[in-house]
């Protein structure tokens, strides 16, 4: 028989944890994202946690997919606030509706948006739901920074997921 293997035993697919580093989905190189590199006010970009220790880029499940965004400190939630890294704040990628992308930004309301089902997200509130059927917010990923590079501090705030409507 042969043994059984769960895609939370591959260092790959393990959920972002503390410690970890951010990486842009993007850059092969994996250099550690700091808050300068994610533009203010600006679209979402899409990254990785990478464990410091082996350079491990947890890639392996697509429920590992975070996105990062920079906001004005001041206009964010205090429990926002608290999650949030010099104004950085990182969301799960996946929308808690049916599992579709988050992959838009409606830049003149400043909220998150899922495509597939016109779910909105605001990022400066706990990604709390604004409009559309997502049936709870998006998951946070709390972070810190850490010798000028943006850290993850705790595991997501909540199960990555969806609830399929």
């Amino acid at each position: 028989m042969w043994p059984r293997t769960f895609a939370q035993e591959n260092a790959d697919s393990v959920r972002p944890k503390e410690g970890d580093l951010l990486v842009r989905a993007d850059d092969p190189d994996h250099r550690p994202l700091r808050p300068g590199d994610v533009p203010l006010n600006a679209r979402q970009i899409a990254a990785w946690a990478m464990d410091p220790a082996d350079r491990t880029v947890r890639r392996g499940s697509r429920f590992n997919a975070v996105i990062l965004l920079r906001l004005d400190e001041s206009a964010l939630a205090p429990d926002t606030r608290a999650r949030a890294a010099d104004g950085v704040v990182a969301y799960t990628a996946i929308c808690t509706h049916n599992g579709c992308d988050v992959d838009d930004w409606l830049a003149d309301r400043s909220v998150l948006s899922c495509s597939c089902h016109e779910s909105e997200f605001d990022p400066r509130d706990a990604a709390r739901v604004v409009d559309g059927p997502a049936p709870r917010p998006l998951p946070a990923l709390p972070l810190k920074i850490v010798d000028g590079a943006l850290v993850v501090a705790r595991p997501f705030t909540s199960p990555v997921g969806f609830e399929r409507g």
